[in-house]
């Protein structure tokens, strides 16, 4: 068959643009394509502009194209299969602007399941301490025995302290409050190996303590009080236990592999970057929270007035919210698959 040289090259020009424009943008950022739908649409582009440059030469057209074509095709195969290297400030921040937060909403409908279960330990938590407040003694575990005496007593005993002779007690509180929420993170992540099931049931029950606490407060009169001392860490910190119990659904998930024909090596490989990024950033969210509730959390009225810390509480809420729902977003891109849906080879 005769190819019609100057048609077949107005068709396939677009292609080779976009092909261009691809690669002077990774040039320029001196950063590779490192997403799995960016590297398959680059190398995409590449075997078609491949494909035409072979016809091209077959065809004996004009040198000008071809040898256009040529470094074209030749700029592609040094990108796809080159080992560039990266600039860490570079790579560091496409972790936090595009692999965080896009791991986070490929897998969204496990931290869905997060909530829902942790909502249900709340309750469950909150109506046993309805039904006896004294109940608080058995249910809140022993580094929070802080919390075993009656709110109101609490919360006059935290105002009349002298902020600058407890900040050293603060800290050191702070310290053993971070270590110990890492550890359900991880647990949580790592009990997921057990079809999710351990994972549900660390979640259950830290909802389970947090209803408890917040209805021993309410039901005392001490909302603001409970809002100002939460809300600036436990916006943070809550939501990056959160995000443990997600990456130990999705290990679970992974686990059962219901609805996959991938074998069980397969599936745990495909999850193993989003639950290590998942993973990775809520201990980095948990350091963050643990200075907060040292330095702020643990200050309160007259030296730091409650509306101040609810702010800063809802301000966190709302940046995490932000990074979460909208970083690494594209305009006219294609959301990438859960890796659970990709086709059996």
């Amino acid at each position: 068959m005769i190819l019609d040289s100057e048609r077949f090259i107005a068709r396939e020009r677009p292609h080779w643009r976009e092909l261009a424009t691809r690669l002077d943008a990774l040039d320029a950022s001196n950063a590779a394509a490192t997403t799995p739908e960016a590297m398959l649409d680059l190398h995409r582009l590449y075997s078609r502009a491949a494909s035409a440059l072979a016809r091209l030469r077959s065809a004996a057209a004009e040198p000008t194209t071809i040898a256009e074509l040529e470094s074209l095709v030749a700029r592609a195969y040094a990108e796809i299969h080159a080992t560039r290297r990266h600039r860490p400030a570079a790579t560091a921040w496409q972790w936090v602007a595009h692999g965080f937060p896009t791991a986070f909403r490929r897998h969204f409908s496990a931290f869905a399941a997060v909530l829902w279960i942790t909502l249900a330990g709340a309750v469950a938590g909150g109506a046993l301490i309805a039904i006896d407040r004294d109940h608080r003694q058995i249910v809140i575990p022993g580094l929070f025995s802080h919390l075993h005496e009656s709110p109101s007593e609490r919360v006059a005993r935290e105002e009349a302290r002298d902020p600058g002779d407890s900040q050293a007690a603060h800290a050191t509180f702070a310290a053993e409050l971070m270590q110990n929420n890492i550890q359900v993170t991880i647990n949580a992540f790592a009990l997921g190996i057990i079809f999710g099931i351990g994972t549900a049931l660390i979640l259950f029950y830290n909802g389970f303590i947090l209803g408890a606490v917040v209805f021993d407060y309410i039901a005392d009169g001490q909302t603001v009080f409970l809002l100002g001392w939460l809300l600036p860490h436990g916006s943070v910190e809550l939501p990056a236990i959160f995000l443990g119990g997600q990456a130990g659904f999705v290990l679970g998930r992974a686990m059962l592999g219901r609805g996959s024909r991938l074998g069980l090596r397969r599936r745990l490989r495909l999850v193993a970057a989003d639950t290590a990024t998942l993973v990775a950033g809520a201990a980095i969210l948990l350091v963050w929270a643990g200075i907060i509730e040292s330095w702020i959390s643990q200050t309160h009225e007259p030296a730091m007035p409650y509306a101040v810390k609810i702010a800063i509480g809802l301000v966190h809420l709302a940046a995490l919210t932000a990074w979460l729902t909208l970083g690494g977003r594209k305009k006219h891109t294609t959301p990438a698959p859960h890796p659970d849906q990709e086709a059996a080879p």
